[in-house]
């Protein structure tokens, strides 16, 4: 099968294969797409904690960028963890030179554990040069709430929040809304034209490291295959869900979701 997209990914290693980078390339390749990276920063954990995280360079990480997209264009981009304000800076010198317009910004602030990824003055740095230059952004309500410096409980309040975000700049929203404690999940997508509103049963379940970069990973995948901005949230969307149900039951923490849902294998050899 030939991919149907080119994809590359701006983000952090994650050596327990639930989250960062690793789960970018499975989720990219699982729905057909041909999966390219650079590495932002390296990190010891596993599904109970984080250990400890080694960043990268930020020339390095500008010519990884750099040095790939000239040999191979991609179709979009996914950006994920981006832990001081010089990396920002410099990927968003190479993303200049790069000029893809579909960009999909997942703000990774927080592991799943709990352990802080990046420092105040990259936050406020992503807050104020990246998320404007972005195609569309994934925070959850936590990141939501940093961003936009206000309490999220409710639908309404998620709505306010990308309204908020909307009048800092930024072109398409989508707040993950995992984190409410509620029966029925809902995702919320602004933008200046539309709010779409996507409903899903929650899931009981502790497995779900990783769910924020395979849904933005997804998202970028279906963008570069051609689909519209809509529908690459809604399969996003769908196929994080149908991860979520067939969960691998990993590791003595959070454990990782299973992004080979999407693939029947067949079963040729004995």
């Amino acid at each position: 099968m030939k991919p149907k997209s080119k994809i590359l990914i701006i983000a952090g290693s994650d050596s327990s294969g639930g989250a960062g980078i690793q789960a970018d390339i499975k989720t990219v390749t699982a729905l057909g797409g041909y999966a390219m990276t650079a590495v932002t920063a390296i990190t010891a954990q596993n599904t109970t904690a984080v250990k400890s995280v080694v960043t990268i360079p930020p020339k390095e990480i500008e010519k990884q960028i750099l040095f790939t997209c000239k040999d191979i264009k991609p179709d979009a981009i996914k950006i994920g963890m981006l832990n001081s304000p010089a990396i920002i800076l410099s990927v968003i010198k190479a993303l200049k030179k790069v000029k893809t317009k579909k960009i999909v910004l997942d703000p990774v602030m927080v592991a799943k554990g709990g352990f802080k990824l990046i420092n105040d003055k990259a936050i406020r740095t992503l807050r104020e040069k990246l998320i404007t230059q972005t195609h569309l952004i994934t925070p959850n309500i936590p990141e939501a709430e940093v961003f936009t410096k206000i309490k999220i409980n409710s639908v309404e309040d998620m709505i306010s929040a990308a309204n908020i975000l909307l009048k800092l700049g930024v072109k398409n929203i989508l707040i993950k809304g995992g984190h409410r404690n509620s029966k029925v999940m809902s995702d919320i997508f602004l933008n200046k034209q539309e709010l779409q509103i996507f409903k899903n049963k929650k899931i009981k379940t502790k497995n779900t490291h990783g769910t924020g970069c395979t849904l933005s990973s997804a998202i970028a995948t279906f963008l570069g295959c051609g689909k519209t901005l809509n529908k690459s949230c809604e399969l996003g969307i769908k196929y994080v869900n149908q991860s979520i149900r067939s969960n691998l039951n990993y590791g003595k923490g959070h454990g990782p979701i299973n992004h080979l849902n999407s693939i029947k294998i067949k079963r040729n050899f004995k």
